[in-house]
């Protein structure tokens, strides 16, 4: 799949729950979920998941279809977080970083692990930018 769907809150939700089973049935999902809405709400929600390319039928268990991730999680994900960062914060990243740090859910920790992640993505762009370059 070249593009990306959008998806609900809801649907990502049930996603999620496949791409940590791999494969599933709609029993399986629904039995996963935190306080799920009727078992009838969650197959109307595989199956518009399976209709957005998200997700796709491999074979049946007995009489339940197995469906596994058709989108990556890594892609998907990536996709949602620069969605949340375009509406909640202009595309900026340094104010979501603030209030994350103003809402004690950033540890110093956390600070040093990212600076690590930035380094080693600057060291990557540095070394593949140099043997462009020979």
């Amino acid at each position: 799949m070249s593009r990306l769907p959008d998806l609900s809150r809801f649907e990502l939700q049930c996603l999620r729950k496949l791409w940590a089973r791999g494969e599933a049935t709609v029993g399986e999902i629904h039995r996963d979920l935190v306080q799920p809405p009727s078992y009838s709400t969650v197959r109307k929600i595989v199956e518009r998941l399976e209709q957005k390319g998200a997700i796709k039928r491999v074979h049946k268990r007995g009489k339940a279809w197995v469906y596994t991730p058709a989108i990556s999680k890594p892609a998907m994900l990536k996709k949602e977080i620069r969605r949340f960062l375009d509406v909640a914060f202009d595309g900026a990243t340094a104010p979501l970083l603030a209030q994350l740090a103003d809402m004690k859910e950033l540890s110093l920790e956390d600070i040093r692990e990212i600076e690590k992640h930035v380094v080693k993505k600057k060291t990557k762009r540095r070394t593949s930018g140099k043997e462009g370059r020979s």
